[in-house]
């Protein structure tokens, strides 16, 4: 097995960065990012997705980057950049094929390529590799070799490091998958899990975000039934998690990078061999749905009460895909805000968490990020839509005769929650 000494990182952001830190402890490590504005604010030991602390940064020595050709001594290649969706929910392969060019201008023989962006079972060896061999004039398999292992971290989550979250890890021979072990077994010391092919990591991974997003499904539209039979879903959920085997989900939105998006990679996949995945294509809808209905159940209570739906002053809590988390990639908040505007609403989020210029570029949102002031404008109606810890501190008194849409089941008092 070669002994890989020089590593590089491409693509530094949730999944990228935090790999390259742990891999500076026992490697020489490039991180590359074609954002040269990423590498700018790295270089100043600054990560704008709070994921690794300005001390952690100082201390790793990571030769940071936006040109690859400071990284053509490296013998491994790791491509973590995000695999999106396109607005017709197709697979969005382009970063990921961009990262293959940049690496493929710099692969030598003997190299190693490993991919941790997720993907659908195929794509290592069906895409990745035809525009490595292209680009780099090398063979396959003869003059390079590649893995697959499967990102696995858990944003805005300090108490689950990656080093002790699990590795699933697979390479195109057997000699490539010992390589990979090497690499990957001095970083993770919860260990690692080593299967017989490419194809079975990738569909691994997709399983694991499918199988979420699934029985998040089944919790919604069950909320959604209690709701017409006029029953406390929270109950029933907390009596039916007193027997052990009752698995404990709750309803909410499904956003993000990975639950709301790897289960249409999925059935890409599926559909193109003839397969129609049935259920997860369900699962999909009924979460996909949840934010028009979250605002339509508000405006409901809007018009029960009284209040004259057009220009109210509406309060949304949270815009992040999840909470203590900056990103908002995939933000169904973002459904539940344009379905008030459309009612005629005037709606005001208030996110002091989320990542307030991405938020402008992608939805044409301005965050309020002040929660007091927020507030203080009284508006009718308040929706808790993602648990950030800085809402704990909200009170009582503070939502005053506003109409509380708990979402999440942390609102200190509410009139309806899903």
């Amino acid at each position: 097995v070669m002994t890989d000494s020089k590593i590089c990182i491409i693509g530094l952001g949730y999944v990228g960065l935090p790999l390259a830190v742990a891999m500076a402890k026992h490697f020489q490590v490039s991180g590359y990012d074609c954002d040269a504005a990423r590498i700018r604010a790295l270089s100043g030991s600054e990560d704008s997705t709070g994921e690794v602390s300005a001390a952690q940064l100082q201390n790793a020595n990571i030769q940071f980057t936006d040109n690859i050709k400071d990284a053509a001594d490296c013998t491994v290649y790791i491509i973590t950049v995000p695999t999106p969706l396109l607005s017709d929910k197709r697979p969005d392969l382009s970063p990921l094929q961009s990262a293959c060019v940049a690496v493929g201008g710099v692969l030598s023989a003997n190299d190693m390529v490993i991919i941790e962006s997720t993907v659908y079972p195929g794509v290592t060896e069906e895409v990745c590799v035809p525009i490595l061999e292209s680009t780099s004039g090398l063979k396959y398999e003869k003059d390079f070799v590649c893995g697959y292992s499967p990102e696995r971290v858990n944003p805005g989550d300090p108490n689950r490091p990656i080093t002790t979250i699990p590795k699933v890890v697979a390479g195109s021979t057997p000699q490539a998958a010992k390589r990979a072990n090497a690499i990957y077994e001095k970083t993770i010391t919860a260990g690692i899990h080593l299967v017989s092919s490419i194809r079975v990591a990738e569909a691994s991974k997709v399983i694991e975000n499918t199988q979420r997003d699934v029985n998040i499904a089944l919790m919604n539209e069950f909320a959604m039934l209690c709701h017409s039979l006029q029953i406390d879903s929270a109950e029933v959920f907390a009596a039916a998690s007193s027997k052990w085997n009752f698995l404990p989900f709750t309803p909410g939105l499904v956003g993000g990078h990975c639950i709301g998006v790897d289960p249409y990679y999925l059935c890409h996949k599926a559909q193109a061999s003839g397969y129609q995945p049935n259920l997860i294509l369900a699962a999909r809808q009924i979460n996909d749905s949840m934010g028009r209905y979250i605002a339509d159940k508000t405006i409901h209570l809007l018009a029960q009460s009284g209040t004259v739906i057009k220009n109210a002053n509406v309060l949304i809590l949270g815009f992040s895909f999840k909470e203590n988390c900056p990103d908002p990639r995939n933000s169904r908040t973002a459904d539940i805000y344009t379905t008030l505007q459309n009612a005629g609403c005037e709606v005001c989020i208030c996110d002091p968490v989320a990542d307030k210029d991405k938020t402008k570029n992608e939805y044409g949102i301005v965050l309020q990020t002040d929660l007091q002031s927020a507030l203080a404008t009284k508006p009718v109606a308040v929706i808790f839509a993602v648990a950030h810890e800085c809402f704990a501190k909200i009170e009582v008194a503070d939502l005053a005769d506003a109409i509380v849409v708990d979402v999440k089941g942390f609102a200190p008092r509410s009139d309806w929650r899903l």
